[in-house]
């Protein structure tokens, strides 16, 4: 299966500098998300996508129906890719960050989810892919759930590297899955 990973256009909340992970909030694309998406539409309209599967947040949403304008596929919402569960939601990611300095990969806080938590959902959301008989997918979805897709298809990538991979707003991968 070929699947192409793309973290979603930039949000509000990115010039912000806050953490999100509640879809009920007004976290949207900013007119430079919408660009960001419009060009990877561009770059991606000759692709023949079966569907998109999106995180529940909008903004993947969002970025998946500019993508959608030249396929017209269903999108749907897949829960593990929801971003990281912080417990900051709507607060500075410098104090998220704060927060988990002592321990970045284990550090569950205010409720949340650790780093390797997330990783967890993730590698079972891969695992879900592989029983799909998709021929080619999109997946929308955000830069530390990225990191993991990177981590796993590229290999070589010890955990307490995860954080030194860094994708881009509308940056995308393109890998083959092996499917069972």
């Amino acid at each position: 299966m070929d699947i192409y990973f793309m973290r979603h256009g930039r949000t509000n909340y990115n010039d912000l500098g806050l953490c999100n992970d509640d879809p009920s909030r007004d976290v949207h694309l900013t007119e430079v998300g919408i660009e960001q998406a419009k060009l990877a539409a561009l770059a991606l309209r000759d692709v023949v996508f079966d569907r998109i599967i999106v995180s529940p947040l909008p903004r993947t949403y969002q970025t998946a129906e500019v993508i959608n304008c030249y396929h017209a596929v269903p999108i749907e919402v897949h829960p593990d890719l929801a971003d990281i569960r912080s417990g900051f939601d709507g607060i500075p990611v410098s104090d998220y960050f704060s927060a988990i300095i002592h321990d970045p990969l284990r550090i569950r806080v205010n409720g949340g989810e650790s780093l390797l938590d997330h990783k967890q959902r993730v590698l079972r959301f891969i695992d879900w892919l592989k029983e799909q008989k998709d021929k080619t997918l999109l997946v929308v979805a955000h830069e530390e759930t990225m990191r993991v897709f990177v981590a796993y298809f590229e290999g070589g990538v010890k955990d307490d590297q995860l954080r030194d991979i860094h994708v881009g707003n509308c940056e995308y991968k393109h890998y083959v899955l092996n499917c069972a």
